[in-house]
C-alpha cells in the first residue's frame, strides 16, 4: 500500500516550472529523493508539506487529499529538516509542552523512549545542542506524535560522518518498523546504504522511479581514451566528462560488453554523468 501518492504536480514560477511531478512512497520504505540544486525538490516538499500552493496536480496521503484533510494528514506525517529552527533559548521540555497540545494521539511513552534513545536532556535549549541532536529531537517530536511517514528533507546535510551514520541507522531501524520515509539529500552516499527507491527529478521534471538497486543496475561507468573509441563505442556513451587521466562516460548495461573495463557505477556517479548529459544538451 502507498502512504504519499502524488499526482501531476506543476508549479510555475517565472524562471523555472515544476512540470507533471508524479511518485509515490510505500509502505515501510525509505524513498531517495534526488537532483542538483534547483531541480525542483524544495518546491515539491513545500508542495506537500503545505508551505507551497500548486497550481495543479494532488497529494495523497494515506488515501486522503492533503488539500480537503489537512489536520488529519498532519497528524500522521512527521516533517524534518536539516535546519530546524525552534526557539533557540527556549528549554526543549517547554518546546515538547507546546508541540504536545497540538496533537490528541500524543504517544507519551514513546516521546521518553526516543528521548532516552537519542541523549537528549529536556533541561538543554536547541542553542546547545548540535546539528546532528537538533535532528534527533525533531525526530523525536515527529515519533511522538505516531507519525507514521517522514519527510526528511537534507537531514543529515551539515553533519559529522559519525552523526549521519548514526541517523541512517535510525532511518533504517524506523523502517523496519513499518515507517515511511521521503528523504531529500545531496549526500548519496547516505541512500547507498539505506535507501528502497529513489526519485530523480531534473529540471522540474521526474528522470526516474523505481528501486534503488534496478536504477543502479542499469549503468556501467568507463573510463577511456577519447581518440581510441570506435564509432559504436561512442554512440553507447552517456554524460562524457573528462577526469584525471582521461574522460569518465556511463553506458546502458547492455552495452557493456563494448567496453572491456566498464564497472558498476555508484549513485553519485550515475547522478554526475547524467547531469553532464543534461547540460550538454
Amino acid at each position: 500500500m502507498d502512504v504519499l501518492e502524488v499526482k501531476g504536480l506543476c508549479k510555475t514560477y517565472p524562471a523555472f516550472t515544476l512540470d507533471h511531478v508524479s511518485f509515490h512512497v510505500g509502505r515501510g520504505r525509505i524513498c531517495g529523493f534526488i537532483g542538483r540544486n534547483g531541480a525542483g525538490k524544495s518546491t515539491t516538499l513545500g508542495s506537500l508539506t503545505g508551505l507551497v500552493h500548486p497550481d495543479a496536480g494532488e497529494a495523497r496521503f494515506f488515501g486522503m487529499d492533503l488539500r480537503g484533510s489537512e489536520t488529519a494528514v498532519k497528524r500522521k506525517t512527521g516533517f524534518v529538516s536539516s535546519g530546524v529552527n525552534y526557539y533557540p533559548n527556549r528549554k526543549l521540555r517547554t518546546i515538547t509542552s507546546v508541540t504536545r497540545a497540538f496533537y490528541p494521539d500524543w504517544d507519551e511513552a514513546a516521546y521518553e523512549r526516543y528521548m532516552k534513545l537519542f541523549h537528549l536532556d529536556e533541561a538543554k535549549t536547541p542553542a546547545q545542542l548540535s546539528a546532528g541532536m537538533k535532528v534527533k529531537y525533531a525526530l523525536a517530536l515527529a515519533l511522538s506524535h505516531r507519525a507514521e511517514l517522514l519527510i526528511l528533507d537534507e537531514p543529515t546535510s551539515g553533519l559529522d560522518p559519525v552523526s549521519r551514520d548514526e541517523l541512517l541507522d535510525i532511518f533504517m531501524q524506523l523502517s523496519s518498523e513499518g515507517k515511511s520515509i521521503l528523504f531529500s539529500t545531496h549526500i548519496t552516499s547516505d541512500l547507498d546504504k539505506c535507501a528502497d527507491d529513489i526519485v530523480y527529478i531534473q529540471r522540474g521534471r521526474i528522470l526516474a522511479e523505481e528501486t534503488l538497486d534496478d536504477f543502479v543496475a542499469a549503468y556501467r561507468l568507463v573510463e577511456f581514451d577519447a581518440a581510441a573509441l570506435t564509432p559504436a563505442q561512442r554512440e553507447a556513451l552517456v554524460g562524457e566528462k573528462r577526469v584525471k587521466h582521461g574522460f569518465s562516460a556511463l553506458t546502458r548495461a547492455e552495452n557493456a560488453a563494448l567496453f572491456p573495463n566498464a564497472r558498476e557505477a555508484t549513485l553519485e556517479e550515475i547522478m554526475v554523468h547524467l547531469e553532464k548529459e543534461e547540460t550538454s544538451c
